[in-house]
């Protein structure tokens, strides 16, 4: 009982920091927006922000070290219990997408273990992508000059524009970086840096090839895997397996729709893998 009352009360300070962090946070940014258009707030308004924002990261610094240090939690157990999953998430997003920039320029993937296959899908939507990565270079340098004579606003719009462009690249780079992989046992399909699912192989009930070039989003227990606007491999699955949304969210679903540069290619690995896997105990083998 004892033990359940100190988790209760260590709660309570969790959700409270929270809460002051939904109200700081917005604040801040309201503040920097009237910077930004040259309105400046009156001083005891600007002082007490800064002083909230300090207060926070000191309360949320005592208590991580207290879920690290006296709880014996690790520091990656720790973030957790103290940042919203959602924007754990959305960081994670991120790093992925910055370090998919460095793999691609280095010419290497991630994920591919030894003895699995890998499956490009990336190809059908980089025209897209690095072509819109050259329309937010072009808009990059126009807003730069155009914005020359507000140095502050000209500094706070380029470093939005260049992570802008980091990011389109970046979609492109984590698709071309994170393939489709097949192990003996298991499929695992992704998309980009946000998808991530592990298919075991006993799980599909039958795969053929079908090319869709249109997809209802809202069909129950359907994950659709589209890249450049179509799929080209329908998998139906004997139990569902689980997806986890871009934020955390998680679906059940039976049936994957998914897209590979060589889908036939694909469609042949995983037959083949299937034909491979022992019958169940009981059944003999065909």
């Amino acid at each position: 009982m004892t033990r359940v009352t100190r988790l209760v009360g260590m709660m309570r300070p969790r959700r409270l920091l929270r809460g002051v962090a939904c109200l700081v946070v917005p604040g801040e940014l309201a503040l920097l927006v009237c910077l930004m258009a040259g309105l400046r707030p009156p001083a005891p308004v600007l002082a007490a922000a800064e002083a909230a924002v300090l207060l926070l990261l000191t309360a949320e610094a005592a208590v991580f070290l207290r879920l690290w240090l006296r709880e014996g939690r690790t520091p990656r157990e720790a973030v957790r219990e103290l940042v919203p999953r959602p924007v754990l998430r959305l960081a994670g997003h991120e790093l992925r997408l910055m370090w998919s920039l460095l793999l691609w320029a280095a010419r290497r993937r991630s994920g591919a273990g030894p003895g699995e296959q890998a499956f490009g899908h990336a190809r059908d939507q980089a025209g897209l992508l690095l072509g819109l990565g050259f329309v937010c270079v072009v808009e990059t340098v126009a807003m730069s000059y155009l914005l020359n004579p507000w140095p502050v606003l000209h500094a706070v719009v380029l470093v939005l524009d260049v992570y802008t462009v980091l990011f389109v690249v970046g979609l492109h780079a984590a698709s071309a970086t994170r393939p489709h992989t097949l192990s003996e046992h298991t499929l695992r399909l992704r998309q980009a840096a946000h998808v991530d699912v592990r298919i075991p192989l006993e799980r599909i009930a039958s795969v053929s090839y079908e090319l869709l070039f249109t997809h209802d989003g809202k069909e129950d227990g359907v994950l659709n895997l589209a890249v450049g606007s179509q799929t080209s491999l329908t998998l139906t699955l004997s139990e569902p397996v689980e997806s986890v949304g871009l934020l955390g969210g998680t679906r059940r679903v039976h049936t994957v729709r998914c897209h590979a540069d060589d889908a036939r290619s694909l469609l042949q690995a995983v037959t083949r893998a299937r034909g491979a896997l022992s019958p169940p105990r009981g059944r003999p083998a065909s």
